[in-house]
């Protein structure tokens, strides 16, 4: 059974010492989605949504979101982010839905990874859009959340999430 490592030896929270660790590029990237009603589909993708385009605003959310995970996460080391690139796809959801999902890309050069700036990034960028569409229709989904991949660093091995 793996230790996690942040918990100290009294089982008290603690931000894990990197600085033995070498520098190596680092990246993530994480999926997010939300679901909506064919009303605001066609709202967002007319950019009709009254706050503005709802999908540029979601994209600077999700990468400011990145940038400052730290700020957020107790235990999240501040990273030089490199690169954040957040993209969507519409899919067809249930009756009636659409399904907008949300990838984030996120790279670094640094001694710990970027799993967790992704996974902020996709989680902002759709509260972002559950924001500025709420008005309309406070029903939609969001989610799930997940790591998608991760490569970089020494002491860990790559990550590749099965796809269904």
């Amino acid at each position: 059974m793996e230790k996690l490592t942040h918990f100290n030896n009294e089982g008290r929270a603690q931000m894990v010492d990197v600085s033995g660790k070498p520098e190596t590029v680092r990246t993530a990237a994480a999926r997010s989605s939300i679901e909506v009603n064919d009303h605001i589909y066609e709202l967002i993708t007319n950019q009709q949504i009254k706050k503005g385009d709802v999908l540029a605003v979601a994209q600077v959310a999700g990468i400011m979101a990145a940038k400052k995970t730290w700020e957020i996460i107790p235990m999240c080391h501040p990273i030089p982010i490199k690169g954040v690139n957040i993209s969507f796809d519409w899919m067809e959801g249930s009756e009636n839905h659409k399904i907008l999902e949300i990838t984030a890309e996120v790279k670094t050069v640094g001694n710990t990874g970027v799993e967790m700036e992704a996974l902020t990034a996709v989680s902002a960028a759709a509260l972002t859009i559950y924001d500025m569409c709420k008005a309309v229709d406070k029903g939609m989904i969001i989610g799930p959340t997940y790591l998608i991949e991760k490569t970089g660093g020494v002491s860990s091995s790559d990550y590749r999430r099965e796809m269904e």
